[in-house]
């Protein structure tokens, strides 16, 4: 009797202990927000930008330099003086130019007194030879003198008249009006003019109006146009936004280290003269945008599950289900998992699978892989992307709608809460 109580005993502690072990794993279900890390599906704004950095150049900068050597004697002007067109800026010691003149002077006038000398033999021989006195060839003879000391003359003053111009390029004077940016020379320096020109003193014509020299990635050049308006920061002001617009993109190209690069010239405003010259500019600008889209987090585009081969395709038939029937002949290719690369959230994918969607401009669009949270569980959907901001993608499909549940990574089970090494942490705020 005390035997089968006790087995008694035994049956009711391991019916207990069942019921209590079914009771807690019904009630300690693992919910979805302890396996997965979620997003939600948003309508909004986006624009797609191409960036890069610029150095901000006066449109007009002279630099002023001399055409003869000498040592600078003189200077005029400073850094940030306002200069008028032909202000004298520097002056060169002249004692060289001076005595080139007077030695060029001294030429002329002996020069002038043998041609009064030449002038005054060929009168006379012609009065000799209509008396038959002197021979033709004497006559000739005074005749050709008398040119020679014209000519000699003729140099002689030739020479004057640019020792007298040295003289005055001694003087060095602003060929514009504006603003010193830059002097390179100082009081007592010797400037040798020989093949180059030597630079003394740089000139801003007019710092109300600037422009961006800016080299853009040889992938972007070709979304770029003429007169498309462009925002940029500089360091001396990081909370303030400046305007501008694309003026030009030079052909010429630059190659360095194998990468291709273009010069997009940026017109600037620069009216109250609070942009220096010089500057490094951070330019952006605005190649595309999308008003009142569907917008998902890239993350969410590279999210691969990690589920069982069944449950991976029952996933796959039934998205496939939900798709309206593709066309004859159409090719599908599945868009590959570079939906974050270079801030386009579409490289690897295939743009020519022609799997319904245009975006403007009959562009066809790729198509990628999405999973929603439906019910507590995932459930994989096919949908079209379209631009990018580099942190959220437009995207358009069947079923889709703002507030839809989007995975973006899985949590590891050990630790809830710690992104699976494809997780790419807590999302920041979104800037429209």
């Amino acid at each position: 009797m005390k035997s089968i109580k006790k087995i008694l005993f035994v049956l009711v502690l391991l019916v207990i202990a069942v019921a209590a072990y079914l009771y807690y794993k019904h009630t300690h279900q693992p919910r979805p927000e302890d396996l997965y890390r979620l997003d939600e599906i948003t309508e909004g704004n986006i624009e797609q930008t191409v960036a890069a950095n610029g150095t901000l150049n006066p449109v007009s900068l002279i630099s002023v330099g001399t055409q003869v050597s000498g040592i600078v004697r003189k200077i005029y002007v400073d850094f940030n003086d306002v200069v008028k067109k032909d202000q004298v800026l520097m002056e060169l010691d002249n004692a060289i130019f001076n005595a080139q003149i007077a030695q060029s002077q001294g030429s002329v006038r002996n020069n002038e007194a043998a041609v009064e000398l030449a002038v005054a033999n060929e009168k006379r021989m012609r009065e000799l030879y209509a008396q038959e006195y002197v021979s033709k060839q004497e006559l000739d003879t005074a005749v050709q003198v008398l040119k020679s000391a014209k000519a000699q003359l003729q140099t002689a003053r030739g020479l004057l008249a640019r020792d007298v111009t040295n003289l005055n390029f001694s003087i060095i004077r602003s060929p514009v009006s504006g603003v010193v940016v830059n002097r390179v020379v100082d009081v007592g320096q010797t400037v040798a003019a020989s093949f180059q020109t030597p630079t003394l003193i740089q000139i801003a014509q007019d710092l109300a109006k600037m422009q961006i020299d800016t080299s853009f990635a040889e992938a972007d050049i070709g979304k770029i146009k003429e007169g498309q308006k462009v925002s940029f920061n500089v360091d001396a002001f990081p909370d303030r936004n400046f305007d501008g617009v694309v003026k030009q993109l030079r052909l010429n190209s630059t190659n360095t280290s194998n990468v291709v690069t273009y010069n997009a010239v940026v017109s600037v405003d620069n009216s109250d003269l609070t942009l220096l010259p010089g500057m490094t500019a951070y330019v952006n600008i605005i190649v595309d945008r999308a008003r009142h889209a569907l917008l998902v987090p890239n993350a969410a585009l590279r999210y691969k599950p990690k589920l069982a081969e069944a449950e991976q395709k029952a996933l796959e038939q039934k998205a496939q289900e939900q798709q309206p029937a593709a066309g004859a002949g159409e090719r599908k290719k599945d868009w590959k998992n570079r939906a974050g690369r270079d801030g386009a959230g579409r490289e690897g994918a295939d743009r020519r699978s022609g799997k319904g969607g245009r975006e403007r401009g009959g562009r066809e669009l790729a198509s990628a892989k999405l999973y929603l949270l439906k019910a507590g569980k995932p459930e994989m959907v096919r949908v079209h992307i379209g631009m990018t901001d580099g942190r959220y993608t437009v995207v358009t499909g069947p079923g889709l709608a703002a507030g839809d549940q989007v995975i973006v990574s899985e949590l590891q089970a050990e630790g809830q809460g710690k992104a699976s090494p494809g997780n790419n942490g807590p999302r920041g705020p979104r800037m429209f």
